[in-house]
């Protein structure tokens, strides 16, 4: 259970998930760290499945990752098995991180009998404690004992660490008269700056498409999704986002199946939304809008400036429409930028133009603005055409009394 109350920005319910032929799901509780709540998830999936993923570049990343990062695209025609637990994320653990996940992937491998070459496993939580894997091993044959082909919202609740609801998103529609079917799920509150957050991912569907195909779907919809959400500016040492395609539809897709495509992503930006909703005592979603940059990368680094400056975000939490401060983020930002062509408006309010506050904004109508629980912040360049769109959240003191007592 979540130690801090249930975000205000968060969906009504967990979603509905469709069940996704060709793959199972359990969760335990095996006390890497949390007692008394599930911490440990396991997804069995058939053979032939194409599995691909995307991972953080941080220079620290997690042994779990780097093995991971090395099994992705190689042979489908087996099973495979993703493993992930909660509590520990088995990073900067030294040679004993390495071992503790040969351990694991070991046993799961015996256990279930997949190539260990088709075991993935994802750990999140705290840095630098050594995992007692002896506990996530002694969970597998429970574990296997509760595969389930509609264990997918459990092990949603299975992955959360500072997170104050589990994160679900899914989508069905039809390829040559057959139904295929997405679901996904993940975790993230905290240390979200992805670079591709700490965030995992697992999305799942049971279209058939080639390992390359969706590795390159993958990868660009993390770009426009994940890649553009922040809650502090912070790359965890495990971000992990792994998809499966079972193939038990019957229905094969292709890098350019429009219905797969749009589902896909659709799935992808409603799961990195709950990420930001979900940030760490977060009160308010804000969507940052740049256009007019001289290309769209400078646009994206425009954005990201103002969405992670603390004193923007700050300004927010306290409902105070200080646009001087996305003035300063974006000038410190590195991009180009021409102080005498800027637009900034709060929502449709025009506030600021031609280097100078507009001469019929009203501070009232601002402030109106930053009292909604969903912000938009448009910025305007007026160089060229280049434009972005990223999301984030307010910053206020609940999060300094999350991290505060993270280990404790």
């Amino acid at each position: 259970m979540a130690k801090y109350a249930r975000s205000p920005l968060a969906p009504e319910a967990f979603p509905e998930l469709p069940v996704i032929k060709g793959a199972r799901f359990a969760s335990h509780a095996a006390g890497v760290k949390y007692q008394g709540r599930t911490d440990v998830m396991m997804v069995a999936l058939d053979a032939g499945s194409s599995i691909a993923g995307v991972f953080t570049k941080s220079s620290t990343r997690s042994a779990p990752v780097l093995d991971c990062q090395e099994k992705i695209g190689g042979a489908t025609d087996e099973g495979a098995v993703i493993l992930v637990n909660a509590g520990n994320s088995n990073a900067f653990t030294g040679k004993a991180g390495v071992e503790s996940v040969q351990a694991i992937t070991t046993s799961v491998s015996d256990l279930m009998e997949t190539p260990i070459s088709r075991v993935f496993t994802s750990s999140t939580g705290v840095i630098g404690e050594p995992m007692k894997h002896d506990r996530i091993i002694a969970a597998l044959e429970t574990l296997k004992g509760k595969l389930d082909e509609n264990g997918l919202e459990d092990a949603a609740h299975a992955i959360m660490t500072t997170d104050t609801y589990p994160k679900g998103a899914c989508a069905t529609f039809e390829v040559d008269g057959k139904t295929v079917n997405i679901a996904g799920i993940a975790k993230g509150s905290g240390m979200i700056a992805p670079d591709m957050a700490t965030m995992l991912v697992y999305i799942f569907t049971d279209a058939k498409i080639d390992q390359a195909d969706l590795q390159a779907l993958v990868s660009a919809f993390t770009d426009s999704t994940f890649n553009c959400i922040t809650v502090d500016s912070d790359t965890s040492t495990s971000d992990t986002l792994l998809m499966a395609a079972t193939g038990a539809s019957g229905a094969t897709v292709s890098h350019d199946t429009k219905a797969f495509r749009d589902a896909l992503h659709d799935v992808m930006l409603d799961l990195s939304h709950q990420v930001v909703r979900d940030g760490e005592g977060a009160q308010k979603f804000v969507t940052i809008n740049v256009t007019g940059a001289r290309n769209n990368a400078q646009a994206k680094v425009h954005a990201m400036a103002v969405a992670n400056s603390p004193l923007v975000k700050t300004a927010i939490a306290g409902e105070d429409p200080n646009w001087g401060r996305v003035v300063m983020a974006i000038g410190k930002s590195g991009a180009e930028a021409d102080r005498d062509l800027l637009t900034i408006r709060f929502g449709d309010i025009l506030v600021a133009e031609k280097g100078w506050v507009s001469p019929d904004y009203k501070e009232e109508q601002g402030a109106a603005v930053m009292k909604e629980q969903e912000i938009t912040i448009n910025v305007d360049l007026g160089l060229a055409d280049g434009s972005s769109t990223v999301w984030t959240c307010d910053l206020t003191h609940t999060y300094i009394e999350i991290n505060a007592d993270y280990r404790s």
